[in-house]
């Protein structure tokens, strides 16, 4: 190493010390819960997108005890909208087994941590490091960002040979002191400064010591995943309302996409919708209209989507199942965990049906 790891550290905390992010809502207070919450959601997502989702979990999940208790589903409602879902699984896994099996106390080690679910290494250490002031490295995107740029590290930082090289690196570097303040000081450069497209190398503490701004191409680093075309997959939701705003909805298996969510029920083409149809209620239907095909992106594929809406003739009540099917209704949304483009096409459906009911009465209610 070319740098002296004291120096690297010192000039990054007196960086951190004038132009830190010092305010955010994970910051005030920062137990190990409270940090726990924050390092999950921020798991490929925005600080701006995170603060608001945070500040609601927290407000109705203040201590690990509220979320231990709650239901699965409450969770995920509370969670509805950010994506990846099993983190929001893992993490009330986590909090029961706290709860249950620690007597609601956190792990103090990487290693005890790292035993509970979704906790990796670097949220291991990033909990020991900004909650408990532990000496504990990390290793997130941004860190890993600044690391090889600083440093000119070669190849996807997603091989092992590559994450090894920087696991050393970060081990190095980070000091056995001020470790918190160290940690979120990286976070913050590879945020704010060190961004994956037109860094402000002219303003960074380590753009005099930089490789990749020496070699002129800040912006090669870290080096690229190679590039694979997503696949593409398609289905037909069924959306089933009575034409008074309630929609049949079925809870999602607990693994797979939207794990344990509850969803529309899912066909793989509209032959097979119209046979679950009628499987469910016969020809106890009045209407059903195909919307136009929307699409959802995950991080492995294109979901295409086309809505089947499809209004009964009679009472809905008849294949009311509390477990698996429910009856949701639209008027009254209740505390649910949807998907977000389910919750999407139930927002919409609600819309056309208050449209509908306007113009019955000619636009006045």
């Amino acid at each position: 190493m070319q740098q002296d790891p004291e120096q690297f550290s010192a000039r990054i905390i007196a960086w951190y010390r004038q132009y830190g992010r010092k305010d955010l809502p994970w910051q005030q207070n920062p137990t190990p819960y409270r940090v726990w919450v924050s390092e999950i959601m921020l798991q490929q997502t925005q600080v701006s997108t995170v603060i608001p989702y945070y500040e609601r979990f927290m407000q109705r999940f203040p201590e690990l005890l509220q979320l231990a208790e709650a239901s699965l589903d409450e969770v995920l409602h509370h969670w509805s909208g950010l994506g990846y879902y099993a983190r929001a699984r893992n993490l009330h896994r986590a909090a029961q087994q706290i709860q249950s099996q620690l007597a609601g106390q956190f792990p103090t080690t990487v290693e005890g941590l790292m035993e509970l679910p979704g906790i990796g290494r670097s949220t291991a250490g990033a909990i020991l490091s900004l909650a408990l002031g532990e000496p504990s490295p990390i290793l997130d995107g941004n860190v890993k960002r600044v690391l090889t740029r600083c440093f000119a590290v070669p190849g996807w930082p997603g091989k092992a040979a590559v994450l090894k090289r920087l696991w050393q690196l970060s081990e190095t570097l980070t000091p056995s002191h001020q470790t918190g303040a160290y940690n979120q000081a990286m976070m913050d450069l590879g945020a704010t400064l060190c961004r994956r497209s037109r860094p402000l190398c002219a303003s960074c503490p380590l753009g005099q010591q930089c490789q990749a701004r020496a070699e002129g191409q800040p912006d090669a680093y870290p080096h690229r995943k190679p590039r694979a075309s997503l696949p593409t997959r398609r289905v037909v939701m069924l959306v089933i309302h009575d034409g008074q705003g309630r929609v049949l909805l079925e809870l999602r298996p607990q693994t797979g996409i939207w794990g344990g969510l509850w969803g529309l029920p899912e066909y793989p083409d509209r032959q097979a919708a119209e046979a679950g149809l009628v499987e469910l209620f016969g020809d106890g239907w009045s209407a059903i209209t195909a919307w136009p095909e929307r699409r959802h992106t995950f991080s492995h594929f294109h979901l295409h989507m086309t809505p089947l809406v499809v209004q009964l003739a009679g009472c809905s009540e008849w294949v009311m199942d509390g477990t698996s099917r429910v009856w949701y209704n639209t008027d009254k949304p209740d505390q649910r965990g949807l998907a977000a483009p389910v919750s999407r096409l139930l927002e919409e459906l609600h819309q056309r049906l208050e449209e509908r009911v306007d113009e019955s009465y000619g636009g006045v209610r």
